[in-house]
């Protein structure tokens, strides 16, 4: 039981120091996976299985799809981040950086250059602090990317099966497909509003803080 116990404190150890560097590193393996058409779209077929009655049973239409989808991954998002983030503990620090901003900005107006030097001594705690609070803010990434991911692949599965068309405001009406800003198709436009519009109705409902 010690060793079993052991052996989880130091896997908790090495998830704490290296944790940022699993995300980049699971980051990285998605991109790579977007670029080999027979992952992606083997992904994509096997989470058909579970989403596919919403397209041939209930026959919602794709555009329908993207806006319950993002809401789906804007819900366990923003769950994953209010469990995995200290969000009373960003805001104290938040805080203590904006004090400490305004207080060197004013010793430098001032030329106090003996309160200037106290808190040059002071300043790489405080970056390395905020240093630590962007890490965290970083350790969730891989959890919902493990959730998100396999969904994207879907739709882009589905996408290819396709005509749906979707009329927004100034762009007017346009194949899901097709790209309407710069080189980012509609779908994903509209993926990315309805994404971030449901995620902050959510996270105000979960009284949940702003990253």
């Amino acid at each position: 039981m010690r060793k079993s116990s052991g052996e989880r404190m130091n896997f908790k150890k090495i998830w704490d120091d290296y944790s940022l560097w699993f995300t980049f590193g699971f980051m990285f393996l998605m991109m790579w996976a977007y670029t080999v058409p027979w992952l992606r779209e083997g992904v994509g077929q096997a989470i058909d299985a579970v989403f596919a009655p919403l397209v041939t049973e209930f026959g919602i239409p794709f555009y329908i799809l993207i806006v319950i989808l993002s809401a789906l991954t804007g819900l366990y998002s923003s769950i994953v981040q209010k469990y995995t983030i200290d969000y009373e503990k960003m805001t104290n620090s938040q805080e203590r950086m904006k004090e400490f901003q305004a207080e060197f900005r004013e010793a430098q107006l001032s030329q106090d250059e003996k309160k200037i030097k106290k808190l040059e001594a002071k300043k790489d705690r405080v970056m390395k602090e905020q240093l630590e609070m962007s890490q965290q803010q970083f350790k969730p990434m891989t959890y919902i990317l493990v959730l998100s991911v396999p969904i994207f692949f879907w739709l882009l599965y589905r996408l290819a099966q396709t005509t749906t068309t979707i009329t927004m405001p100034y762009l007017g009406t346009h194949s899901l497909s097709d790209a309407v800003i710069w080189v980012i198709p509609a779908w994903i436009f509209w993926y990315m509003i309805c994404s971030i519009t449901l995620s902050q109705i959510i996270r105000k409902a979960l009284n949940i803080g702003g990253l």
